[in-house]
């Protein structure tokens, strides 16, 4: 069993509330299912946290989220939504003292999200994935301690593409970026082409054409396919692109 899988188990047995924290660009894509599985049989209180909120559009948002409940949205970067999400939790704790695990997948935000809770960088942060390696406790007034967890992934998940489009690999440890970045540029298509100011609508053309937009070229001025992929991978984990309308 991976350390990390050790680790969650731990925090399950040791909280009275469990959060799921998700990527509001990729909801769906970062929820994980076996934690959810496990957090249900455990017969404790599961909340979902939506973070990255200031990156999306608000109204796609509330659509996005109907199904998730009970469910509160934050920007940890822009420290909103905390208020609401410290209320949450209390009311969920009835009032009472609570430790609350925060649980999800590697670079979703959950060490800056507890930052953005306590009001001071209690939890050690890093923009590349995996940098949470043990349990941290961190308390949160008189009432709430939380227990951060290095990111875990699904049993078996090896799906490099999806794993890159939430951060869960870093952008410069990505095998196939070029395949990565296509993916992410298919599903977003629009927005990259105004992010970036490109002008070819062709798909197999647009890390060629950001390559010279960008400079990063070869020897004999030959595009850098490679570079200006890890530059859209880059620019997507750390939050340069926003999901908004």
């Amino acid at each position: 069993m991976p350390s990390f899988w050790r680790h969650v188990n731990r925090v399950l047995q040791d909280s009275d509330l469990l959060i799921e924290v998700l990527d509001a660009r990729l909801i769906e894509q970062t929820r994980n299912r076996e934690i959810e599985k496990k957090v249900e049989k455990s017969g404790k209180k599961l909340l979902f946290v939506i973070n990255k909120c200031d990156l999306v559009n608000i109204d796609t948002l509330r659509q996005e989220k109907r199904e998730l409940q009970p469910v509160v949205y934050i920007s940890s970067t822009d420290k909103l939504g905390t208020t609401i999400l410290r209320k949450k939790i209390m009311e969920l704790s009835k009032g009472e003292p609570v430790v609350v695990g925060v649980l999800g997948y590697p670079n979703v935000g959950k060490s800056s999200l507890i930052n953005a809770l306590s009001g001071r960088k209690a939890a050690l942060t890093s923009p590349h994935s995996g940098f949470t390696h043990g349990i941290q406790k961190i308390r949160v007034g008189t009432k709430i301690m939380l227990l951060d967890t290095p990111g875990v992934f699904p049993y078996g998940e090896k799906d490099e593409v999806l794993m890159a489009k939430h951060g869960s690999i870093d952008y410069s440890k990505i095998k196939n970026p070029e395949v990565a970045a296509l993916e992410l540029i298919r599903d977003y298509k629009e927005l990259f082409m105004k992010h970036y100011g490109l002008k070819t609508e062709d798909l197999d053309e647009m890390l060629e054409e950001l390559a010279f937009k960008t400079n990063k070229l070869q020897s004999g001025g030959r595009p850098d396919i490679d570079a200006a992929a890890r530059m859209v991978l880059k620019d997507w984990q750390t939050g340069k692109i926003k999901k908004r309308k």
